[in-house]
């Protein structure tokens, strides 16, 4: 483990692999151990650079304080990537991850080669409209709030089974490896944060403002809002392409590691 000064704090980091840097950005609950199981297929040709955003493993936050905001973490990144050589660096995100890496791309496109988008997590805007006939899903939010009331009433296994089967499906919480369900726990009080972080939803100008080449990401066996948001925004993104990874949810990275670098990696090298 390593870590850079960005903006007045210590951000820690894992890198593995040598070639082009490639900056992987987890997602809620997350930190630099999210990656553990492509960092192989990745860093047979990338140097793969894994972060762990402010406030999460290895900080034990006490959810006390208020920048854990998303301007904040994309700040962060940006601050990051500047450190990172050479540049411009391609950069990954998962779910909230992917929204972050969303951003500095909107943001500072210069610091970017190429752009990889898993499942981005948010919301669209009424300018993003979703395609005719898509079931309306409940917002992800509602379930974040409910996990939140659950970790202040002290069921934190509650919370954190609320936040994943609201993603990957009732009964999925208990085929969690115990690895996986740990990383989780460590990141629990970031919950507390995340009600207010303030996260624009992505609007029709957000999504036609990236240039940076973009490959979006699904689960072909995700469901919800998850499911649909990225296409979306493929569809505005101009030039993206597009991926799915066959029997996988929204970790796909972790229940299919194999076809997930594979995917990364072709793209990675055009």
């Amino acid at each position: 483990m390593q870590s850079f000064r960005v903006n007045g704090y210590d951000m820690a980091y894992l890198e593995v692999g040598e070639g082009h840097p490639l900056v992987c950005v987890h997602g809620t609950l997350g930190d630099f151990r999210t990656w553990y199981s492509v960092l192989g297929p990745l860093s047979a040709n990338h140097r793969v650079i894994a972060v762990s955003l402010r406030h999460f493993f290895p900080e034990h936050w006490d959810a006390v304080g208020d920048d854990y905001k998303m301007a904040q973490h994309v700040s962060d990144v940006i601050a990051f990537i500047e450190q990172v050589e050479p540049g411009p660096v391609d950069l990954m995100g998962h779910s909230r991850g992917g929204h972050i890496a969303f951003r500095v791309a909107q943001a500072r496109p210069e610091l970017l080669r190429k752009l990889v988008l898993a499942e981005p997590g948010g919301d669209l805007d009424a300018s993003l409209p979703v395609p005719e006939g898509t079931p309306a899903y409940p917002p992800l939010a509602a379930k974040t709030i409910r996990s939140v009331e659950m970790i202040r009433a002290g069921d934190i296994e509650g919370a954190l089974q609320n936040f994943y089967e609201g993603i990957e499906g009732d009964g999925s919480w208990r085929r969690v490896p115990a690895t996986a369900k740990q990383q989780l726990r460590d990141n629990t009080l970031t919950f507390l944060g995340q009600i207010n972080e303030q996260r624009r939803p992505y609007t029709l100008s957000d999504a036609q403002a990236i240039k940076t080449p973009t490959l979006l990401i699904g689960g072909g066996a995700t469901t919800g809002s998850l499911s649909v948001m990225w296409r979306v925004l493929a569809a505005h993104i101009a030039g993206s392409k597009t991926a799915v990874i066959p029997n996988a949810g929204h970790w796909m990275f972790e229940q299919a590691p194999l076809e997930f670098g594979e995917a990364v990696s072709r793209f990675l090298t055009e």
